[in-house]
């Protein structure tokens, strides 16, 4: 319970600094892998997030399983749009390849599009930040269609507070996106 409290007291002491919400954009790490995948062009078409997940606050996982939020605590994006965002840039660094977030851009077609959703996304106490679900990937050419699941987690510093927070949701969708590349899109 002690980690859950300190998390909350400097939450709201990073808060009470200000009358507006603070605001925290995720930490974008760089990568140099890179995989080759079978699709030249592909859409992000849609990143269904958990309520706790796509609201404005940012939420911890305490011990106990509850979700806490601090309304003055807030992402500086929306985390759907974000998310398919970050996904969708890590995509096209790691293999090349045409990637746009929906609505595709382009005037030809992507030759796959990518479905994400997420069971759960949510940093914890316990200094992991968990990302899990399922993804699926809509080719329409007739060539084979694949979905996976994922399960992935990166470690945090719970006592640095939401910009640790912010980097590791960073992390943990560098690594989501490097996980659906070599399985799921070659």
């Amino acid at each position: 319970m002690k980690p859950l409290l300190h998390v909350l007291t400097l939450i709201g002491a990073l808060a009470a600094c200000g009358a507006s919400p603070d605001r925290y954009a995720v930490t974008q790490p760089t990568t140099a892998q890179t995989q080759r995948i079978a699709f030249g062009a592909l859409e992000v078409r849609d990143v269904s997030l958990p309520a706790y997940a796509a609201a404005d606050e940012i939420t911890i996982r305490a011990g106990d399983g509850r979700v806490v939020s601090d309304g003055r605590v807030l992402w500086a994006d929306t985390p759907d749009r974000a998310v398919a965002l970050e996904l969708s840039r890590h995509l096209a660094q790691i293999t090349g390849a045409r990637v746009a977030s929906d609505p595709w851009p382009f005037d030809a077609f992507p030759d796959a599009r990518l479905d994400v959703r997420f069971e759960t996304l949510i940093a914890g106490t316990d200094g992991q930040y968990r990302a899990a679900g399922q993804y699926f990937v809509a080719v329409p050419d007739g060539r084979r269609e694949r979905s996976g699941l994922f399960d992935l987690a990166v470690g945090f510093d719970p006592a640095a507070g939401p910009a640790a927070i912010a980097a590791a949701r960073g992390r943990i969708i560098l690594d989501l996106a490097s996980f659906i590349a070599r399985e799921g899109l070659r």
